[in-house]
């Protein structure tokens, strides 16, 4: 499998079989992205959707299917592409790759803050899982993670627990559009987590994970 950190929370994934674009947010850089069979909105957060910018993306690529949780729903319902809603438990086939919707709400902000929905997408079978901004465990083995590394609803050792919990081969620190030195929260949740498994990718080169 073949993955593009594009910012932030967004990432290219390539099966071999399909092209899928997850979480094509404001802190992102995915406009020249083309050839997509989907693109998959963890939540409806500014920073994982940036709406304008979704409705030239899917102009460019018209074979895309597009891919929300419940609560983005509205935000895209004027884009000319009709969405799927994606809910715990489905199993979509989009293109040649296998993907299962997990989660259910976006981890806790603060309190008693509202949440929204959040679904973590699993594709192939555990080949890649993109959590949002979740710590949602999944009932199989995961090969790839991504795993949040700053915001405002976490702290890195929440991190370090969840990779250590879900215990992947590789985690690939995602959600640092904001941070000052990505690079030291990076190297902070590598020092924590099992040696050799956390791999910082550079932004926008693919690579083989």
């Amino acid at each position: 499998m073949k993955l593009t950190h594009l910012g932030h929370a967004c990432f290219l994934v390539e099966t071999g079989a399909a092209r899928l674009l997850v979480d094509p947010g404001e802190y992102s850089s995915f406009e020249d992205v083309r050839d997509l069979d989907a693109v998959l909105v963890t939540h409806q957060h500014a920073d994982h959707i940036d709406v304008a910018r979704l409705g030239t993306l899917l102009e460019a690529n018209p074979d895309a299917a597009l891919v929300v949780d419940p609560d983005t729903a509205p935000a895209v319902a004027d884009l000319p592409r009709a969405a799927t809603i994606a809910r715990p438990g489905d199993r979509l086939e989009l293109g040649g790759a296998t993907v299962d919707v997990l989660g259910r709400l976006h981890a806790n902000v603060y309190a008693d803050v509202p949440g929204c929905t959040n679904a973590a997408y699993l594709v192939d079978d555990g080949a890649f899982l993109h959590p949002g901004d979740s710590w949602t465990l999944p009932e199989r083995p995961v090969d790839v993670l991504a795993v949040a590394i700053d915001s405002p609803w976490l702290k890195l050792a929440e991190a370090v627990d969840y990779v250590r919990e879900v215990g992947p081969r590789v985690a690939i620190p995602m959600h640092e559009g904001s941070a000052k030195d990505p690079a030291k929260l990076a190297g902070m949740l590598a020092a924590f987590s099992p040696e050799g498994v956390v791999r910082r990718l550079p932004l926008g080169e693919p690579a083989e994970v």
